[in-house]
């Protein structure tokens, strides 16, 4: 499935998300693993969207 997220700040909102993913994923590791998983997972995602959008024109 795909979505479209528009976000004010563009890409450095976008990096802002994957990073608190992250941070609550390592946060909630021990008491859930699952959750903690689907998390990273999800920073995952949005991190490899990320990484196929062109760069930036000057």
């Amino acid at each position: 499935m795909a979505a479209l997220l528009r976000l004010p700040g563009g890409t450095r909102d976008a990096s802002e998300i994957v990073e608190a993913l992250l941070v609550a994923a390592s946060v909630r590791e021990d008491r859930a693993p699952e959750l903690s998983a689907r998390w990273r997972q999800i920073a995952d995602d949005i991190g490899d969207a990320l990484d196929q959008l062109p760069p930036p024109s000057s």
